[in-house]
């Protein structure tokens, strides 16, 4: 009988987030620093004979063809032929329209972890490639590092930053990202940044922004309440379109006691930034 592997998928963070322009497809422009977590979603994945890919435990409300770790599954069958299929079991810890890229780095850790199981030997620029089909932030997680990102979110370079530990806040509403991209209210013509600046640690100051973020608050209360709150300790953040907020902290033990005396009713996680994927060394 085959056994069951486990494989992370851990959260991410939008350090800052411009929307510098609008391709003729409708896809936006972006600039943005991605930071990997050590928290986030967990995948128990076991090798089949018979080709068949079979979610353990489905996502409530997701129908089968929507899910992105059956559509990863899926697509790496297709452009393979493999004829091996899987036993995928998600433990979810991260919300869901959250700005937290809880789908994505689900959807790249199958594509990781099917990858070495089914020993095909696909190139880390491939698997990336793959990625891009099932969304703009899948990507990054199979790229691995920490990284300055352009383009729709998936031309990288990688950029070395501090060790922080972040409080981030998970406000009780579910941000659709198609809906903010598509809100005509939304900025658009953000000043690119060259990364010379960003090394000296522009992304951290008032040089850099989510540009969703005005847009967000406003159109979500509870976005603005946790930003409001956080911002008393640090400079808080939105994190994607939403709707978690973060703020970083230089040691854990700031991070903790900050995190211990939220509101009752805010919930949220303490986590510090990876410099690497967990599953880096894999491809």
């Amino acid at each position: 009988m085959n056994v069951g592997r486990f494989y992370p998928a851990p959260a991410k963070l939008n350090l800052f987030l411009h929307v510098v322009g609008r391709r003729a497809n409708g896809y936006h422009e972006l600039q943005t620093v991605f930071r990997f977590l050590d928290y986030g979603d967990e995948l128990e994945i076991t090798p089949r004979a018979d080709g068949q890919i079979v979610l353990v435990e489905p996502l409530p409300g997701v129908a089968q063809e929507h899910d992105l770790c059956w559509r990863a599954a899926r697509l790496l069958q297709a452009h393979t032929g493999c004829g091996l299929g899987a036993d995928i079991r998600l433990i979810k810890r991260l919300p869901m329209g959250g700005g937290l890229g809880g789908g994505s780095s689900d959807a790249a850790t199958v594509l990781m972890a099917l990858n070495q199981l089914w020993e095909l030997g696909l190139s880390r620029a491939t698997l990336q490639e793959l990625g891009l089909q099932l969304g703009a932030d899948v990507p990054v997680f199979i790229y691995g590092q920490t990284a300055f990102a352009e383009g729709v979110g998936e031309v990288f370079q990688p950029l070395p930053l501090a060790p922080a530990t972040y409080v981030v806040l998970i406000p009780p509403v579910s941000v659709s990202t198609q809906g903010v991209f598509s809100h005509p209210e939304l900025t658009r013509d953000t000043p690119r940044l060259t990364i010379t600046p960003l090394t000296e640690g522009a992304w951290q100051d008032d040089r850099t922004h989510n540009d969703l973020e005005p847009l967000v608050a406003r159109l979500y209360p509870e976005v603005a309440a946790a930003l409001d709150w956080l911002g008393q300790y640090g400079a808080a953040r939105m994190t994607g379109s939403g709707a978690c907020c973060f703020a970083a902290f230089a040691s854990r033990e700031d991070a903790e006691r900050v995190f211990a005396i939220r509101p009752s009713g805010m919930h949220g996680f303490v986590a510090d930034g990876l410099d690497q994927h967990p599953l880096f060394g894999i491809v």
